[in-house]
């Protein structure tokens, strides 16, 4: 966690370990805990949104990952499914720490290719980031781009 943390500051990573007993998905309650919780040593500023939850009940040895909306760009559930294989037969064997290490490197790396392919490409990464409200009507910046050829022509002769 400390690598991912030192490497990319401006997110976070945290582990819930578990019994969750009656919960029926484990998906929507890590969601509702990554949003929900106060996380004691992330810094106040950094929003839960930039945060990733590693959720693991050890007694119905089941697992998930959720990451924050403005993580969205950079990962997917294809993403989070690969970290969670690398850690599947750890966590079968009851070897968690190993497990979660495994998975956190996993997740590491794709941080780190989605970054580098960000730097290169920033334009792919800033349309998914921006809301719809932010890039206005796409119907009305179309029509704005085009002219009707016979509408100029009419304008021209009037003109003359």
């Amino acid at each position: 966690m400390g690598r991912i943390l030192k490497r990319f500051p401006q997110i976070f990573v945290a582990i819930y370990t578990g019994a969750l007993g009656e919960v029926a998905n484990l998906r929507q309650f890590g969601f509702w805990l990554l949003n929900r919780s106060a996380f004691e040593d992330v810094p106040v500023e950094k929003p839960n949104e930039a945060g990733i939850l590693l959720t693991i009940d050890p007694e119905s040895k089941a697992a998930g990952i959720v990451f924050g909306y403005l993580l969205e760009p950079f990962l997917d559930e294809a993403d989070t499914f690969d970290c969670l294989t690398r850690a599947h037969a750890h966590w079968l064997e009851g070897r968690y720490a190993e497990g979660i290490i495994r998975a956190l490197r996993h997740l590491e790396g794709i941080l780190a290719k989605r970054s580098r392919r960000a730097q290169r490409d920033p334009e792919h990464f800033r349309r998914k980031l921006q809301p719809a409200a932010i890039l206005g009507d796409p119907v009305r910046r179309m029509r704005a781009g085009h002219r009707n050829q016979a509408t100029d022509q009419e304008v021209v002769e009037v003109a003359k």
